[in-house]
């Protein structure tokens, strides 16, 4: 009871701008309470939302219909960074900046590439660029826009060129189906 307590006041204390369409999740974690936010997405056909590797990922991951986050071939997964926790990026070209030298530093074998911009369902831009391996690794394409006091990522990860090539019309259809 004291745990629900806590967690229904610090949720509280977040403020409310801005959050219609981004979810505010809490739970019970070896840190006390663990928050996360992710773009509120309504899965597309043949798709589900896997809510254990949502809260283990911070993320709200969607998987194609009878498979798992750890065994589907392809996973589309959205995030919403909350602004004031990091203060030191002031605009959504360095949270890009920061995203892809994070993600560099991990795999130098990838090729980062700018692609076309996509639209969510109410205008917003959102800056999209492929990751494809040079050798061996997930093919992705990340969308990166704002959304009052969050910057959000859309994913699209897969193991392979044909499952990423497949399942590109679906992470499509979520962003566009988004809007704030």
């Amino acid at each position: 009871m004291f745990r629900r307590c806590v967690l229904l006041a610090v949720l509280l204390l977040v403020p409310v701008t801005s959050l219609p369409e981004i979810e505010k999740v809490g739970w019970t974690c070896e840190k006390g309470i663990c928050l996360a936010w992710w773009p509120k997405l309504e899965p597309a056909k043949g798709w589900h939302h896997e809510r254990g590797a949502s809260i283990a990922n911070g993320v709200n991951v969607q998987v194609p219909d009878g498979f798992t986050f750890s065994n589907a071939e392809t996973v589309i997964y959205a995030k919403a960074s909350y602004k004031p926790r990091i203060p030191k990026i002031t605009s959504l070209d360095m949270f890009i900046k920061d995203d892809q030298d994070e993600f560099n530093k991990n795999d130098l074998g990838i090729a980062i590439t700018k692609v076309p911009s996509m639209k969510t369902n109410d205008g917003k831009s959102m800056m999209t660029y492929t990751f494809f391996p040079k050798n061996k690794g997930n093919w992705e394409q990340v969308s990166y826009g704002e959304e009052g006091d969050f910057y959000l990522i859309f994913t699209i990860s897969s193991r392979s060129h044909e499952g990423f090539i497949n399942s590109l019309p679906i992470y499509e259809q979520y962003i566009t189906r988004y809007k704030e």
